[in-house]
């Protein structure tokens, strides 16, 4: 496979950005550092494509996935990966990611993330897999760890060594969710220091930080709150070990006012800003 484009974000903060706030930013143009979207509210063309496009003159722009399934045993699905390449040429995003889950079996395709067991044959497969869309797209695509409810009894590694071992196979990048680990510490028990040591510092190439939701004693990831004071104190202890990377505030369900988003913004980029400082 030959060495698929890598596309930088510029390493501040951005937003997620949604169909409420579409015409709010394309009238007021406000200072965000990047937008990303979710790829397959693209697909079809049309006025969603026109108006990302008209985004895309004024912010770098990145494409996050809920849909390819990644580690499904389903083959990829050929129209999803046309269609996605087909908006990487119109839209030439700063970064291209994915969750590391699965979404389908049995020609059935599942409206979620789904977790599977860390095994040395899962890696294989998945790695297959993140290599076939890096081909197709001739650019990096950067994996996410993913929020949990359960784990497997038979996983041979943790999920940061099977993110690990696949950067190393496939030359792909990790997009670092601090709030899916910090649900997965409070909901299984999952050694926060242990995963951010276990993954390579240089793959990390982007951060998700979003809110939660508490439902009988489980943490749901939900993004739809602020970043809860327990994950700003985690991304700063990621931010001390990693060091900074462009950061997303990923707010899905009941969306707030423009401000309000790029308020948390602001909180993660003081962060980053601090960051640089003492790296530098």
């Amino acid at each position: 496979m030959g060495t698929p484009t890598t596309h930088i974000l510029p390493c501040t903060a951005g937003i997620g950005l949604r169909a409420p706030h579409y015409r709010e930013v394309l009238q007021g143009l406000p200072k965000l550092g990047w937008v990303e979207v979710h790829n397959e509210n693209f697909f079809g063309g049309g006025a969603p494509l026109h108006t990302l496009l008209k985004v895309r003159e004024h912010y770098p722009v990145s494409l996050h996935g809920v849909g390819m399934g990644l580690a499904s045993t389903t083959p990829l699905a050929n129209d999803h990966l046309i269609a996605l390449h087909r908006l990487c040429d119109a839209v030439q995003p700063a970064a291209i990611s994915e969750h590391l889950c699965w979404n389908a079996a049995a020609r059935m395709v599942i409206n979620d993330l789904l977790p599977f067991p860390y095994t040395a044959e899962a890696l294989d497969h998945v790695a297959r897999r993140v290599e076939q869309v890096q081909e197709k797209l001739g650019r990096q695509l950067l994996v996410e760890n993913l929020s949990s409810y359960l784990t497997f009894a038979h996983s041979e590694m943790t999920e940061g060594e099977f993110l690990a071992e696949l950067t190393r196979r496939t030359g792909c990048g990790i997009l670092f969710d601090v709030e899916n680990l910090y649900v997965n510490v409070r909901n299984l028990g999952v050694d926060a220091d242990a995963f951010i040591k276990s993954i390579p510092a240089e793959a990390v190439k982007e951060y998700h930080l979003a809110g939660f939701d508490e439902r009988d004693g489980c943490l749901v990831d939900t993004h739809s709150y602020p970043v809860s004071s327990e994950v700003w104190e985690l991304f700063e202890s990621v931010l001390r070990h990693i060091g900074p990377r462009p950061t997303l505030i990923e707010w899905d369900s009941d969306i707030p006012a423009l401000p309000v988003l790029m308020a948390e913004a602001a909180k993660a980029k003081q962060r980053l800003e601090v960051c640089h400082a003492c790296v530098e």
